[in-house]
């Protein structure tokens, strides 16, 4: 009996381990193998973009859906659950996009525990809210609105005690740290922008 709680202790410390890093794999796809249900909800905004492509993606907790492509100037990526159900929106930003507080609340975050960092990449996201329709949060993502309820996600490098780490970190509006995972280098470089 007491090998069955170890194993179980074990198994539940492995869990744990995994939730916090990001292993991520994404392959992309044609249009017949993506959700019709999503494809029917964002074909409108598709009109006049670029570059448009589907993806499937899956990490270390789920599999999803991804759309990407170039609208105007910015770079979009729409992402849906398994069942083809909006999970959010995302465009890449730079510094001077992010609010002056809510930047300088992210930059005491990283200065504060990490000391060496680069950021690779920041996006404005447009997470779907409860109650709020899928409609009204792409409505809001595509006329690029700043609400509380937006989210900023970096990925950034940082250097650590064995070399340099990936991160992943989702802050609220206001800087505040929602999220961090490590991100592990991804085998399809080729795909981003």
């Amino acid at each position: 009996m007491k090998f069955n709680y170890f194993f179980f202790f074990m198994l539940g410390i492995a869990q744990i381990t995994l939730a916090q890093n990001k292993y991520e794999s994404e392959s992309r796809i044609d249009l017949d193998e993506f959700p019709i249900k999503s494809y029917s909800l964002i074909q409108d905004y598709l009109k006049d973009a670029k570059r448009v492509r589907f993806y499937q993606e899956t990490d270390s907790t789920k599999k999803s859906y991804e759309a990407k492509f170039k609208k105007g100037r910015l770079h979009y990526s729409i992402e849906f659950d398994k069942e083809g159900a909006l999970e959010d929106v995302e465009f890449k930003i730079k510094e001077r996009d992010i609010p002056n507080d809510t930047w300088s609340t992210i930059q005491f975050y990283l200065n504060e525990n990490h000391d060496k960092h680069r950021i690779k990449k920041m996006q404005q996201q447009y997470p779907v809210q409860k109650g709020q329709s899928t409609e009204k949060t792409l409505h809001n993502a595509f006329q690029n609105l700043i609400l509380p309820e937006v989210n900023y996600e970096l990925v950034f490098s940082a250097k650590e005690s064995y070399g340099f780490q990936e991160y992943e970190a989702l802050f609220n509006s206001e800087g505040q740290l929602i999220l961090i995972r490590k991100s592990f280098p991804p085998s399809y470089d080729h795909v981003l922008y």
